[in-house]
């Protein structure tokens, strides 16, 4: 089977509107902080240009602890 690989810029906004289950409680809790740009260039530096909408989706999910951190979010944050 023969596959092709397509690669889109997204903007914050299209990250959270392309986001799904717990990513998006870490999205809002960003959004509250004021950190977007922060999470971009994080996500930039984790990712680089070589990362699934999937693969983002569940780092967000499920690293957030760490994304928080390196953020400067408090957890209990929302």
């Amino acid at each position: 089977m023969q596959t092709i690989t397509i690669k889109k810029e997204m903007s914050f906004t299209d990250l959270f509107n392309n986001s799904w289950s717990g990513a998006l409680d870490t999205l809002r809790t960003i959004v509250n902080n004021d950190k977007e740009e922060e999470l971009m260039s994080l996500l930039y530096q984790v990712f680089e240009d070589n990362a699934t909408e999937t693969e983002i989706n569940d780092y967000l999910w499920f690293e957030w602890e760490d994304i928080f951190k390196q953020l400067d979010i408090e957890e209990d944050s929302d």
